[in-house]
């Protein structure tokens, strides 16, 4: 009697163990509730598993938090991390344990084109309401958040231009997960300049007239201000070093923009380049303290491998591109040519 009793039992429990797998499996099978648009679940710094269940019962998206709970929890499961999720339709709630625990979070996308600012970066990363702000975050603060050793070539600046960090963030379009820092970004758009230069400053071209990596960067960032054609940088670059070497000063416009900042209209004039700035190339020699702008690859490259030649000068046609002379009589009949009787109403300095 004993043994048909506990044989009863066995069998019992059997198909009691056998019914709750299968409770277990099928609840694992179903489909999630998500709508034709699909659903992004948003998992919080410390979030864990039974909190993301009753969540998503709430809202409907999953119909009872057990089997997830059970599974989880026989299985040593539900180690997941911080972020955006993205889910479709047909999702089942095995799926989407699978991509909690992969990490799998959505990625979003920023753009830095060649030749901003450091200020244009941050306005761009201000605008982005998925990248975490950081209060105050300026020039001064960059540098000193991430380390930045500006590389400054000349004793006398102002402690406002040993801060600057302009000229080092490569232009680049960086992936970030929804809650990433500016900080973050703006770290790995240092690192990915530092890798640029310290891979092309060996590399480069005999008896040029930079003492320092820094002072490529800043010819750099010039380059990439005076024009936006592939084909010219390295011609631009060749004046620019030739007037260097020969003594010359650089007398570009760009440097003399920047350095004016907020003052600058859109209209340069011509008590802008008579003014005292550090960044007037017309009235200091040599190059400006620091770069102007974030240069691209390009322009780095166009900086330590400059055209040869013997041209000293040019000037925009107006469809893009430049004019280029090798003596001042030559660039004052460009000037005529090109700027004074410019009025035409497809002028345009940089191409299209």
């Amino acid at each position: 009697m004993l043994r048909r009793l506990i044989l009863v039992a066995l069998v019992l429990s059997a198909a009691a163990l056998g019914l709750a797998w299968q409770w277990l499996q099928q609840g694992m099978a179903e489909s999630l509730n998500i709508p034709s648009q699909g659903y992004t679940l948003t998992v919080p710094s410390g979030g864990n598993l039974n909190q993301l269940a009753a969540q998503l019962e709430r809202e409907g998206v999953l119909s009872t938090v057990w089997p997830l709970k059970v599974f989880a929890r026989l299985n040593d499961r539900g180690r997941i991390r911080a972020g955006e999720y993205e889910f479709v339709a047909g999702v089942t709630v095995l799926g989407l344990l699978d991509k909690l625990e992969s990490g799998a979070i959505k990625y979003y996308q920023i753009t830095f084109p060649e030749g901003l600012t450091l200020g244009e970066w941050l306005a761009l990363l201000r605008a982005r309401e998925n990248i975490r702000q950081t209060p105050e975050l300026d020039a001064l603060a960059v540098t000193t958040a991430l380390g930045i050793q500006t590389g400054n070539h000349l004793d006398n600046q102002s402690d406002n231009q040993s801060d600057n960090p302009e000229g080092w963030f490569a232009p680049d379009t960086y992936s970030f997960a929804a809650g990433d820092s500016e900080l973050s970004i703006l770290r790995r758009a240092y690192q990915k300049m530092q890798s640029q230069l310290e891979t092309l400053w060996p590399n480069r071209a005999p008896d040029l007239p930079y003492e320092t990596p820094y002072e490529a960067l800043i010819m750099a960032s010039i380059i990439e201000k005076e024009t936006g054609a592939v084909e010219e940088r390295a011609a631009i670059a060749g004046v620019f070093v030739r007037r260097l070497q020969m003594g010359m000063r650089l007398q570009t416009d760009p440097t003399v923009i920047y350095g004016l900042g907020d003052d600058y209209t859109g209209n340069l004039r011509r008590k802008h380049l008579s003014s005292s700035s550090p960044y007037n190339t017309y009235r200091i020699n040599g190059l400006p303290p620091t770069p102007i702008a974030n240069p691209g690859a390009a322009a780095l490259v166009a900086a330590l491998h400059p055209a040869e030649g013997k041209a000293l000068y040019f000037v925009a046609r107006g469809d893009g591109g430049h004019y280029f002379s090798d003596n001042l009589a030559e660039h004052q009949r460009a000037v005529r040519q090109y700027q004074i009787n410019r009025r035409r109403k497809d002028y345009r300095s940089a191409p299209q």
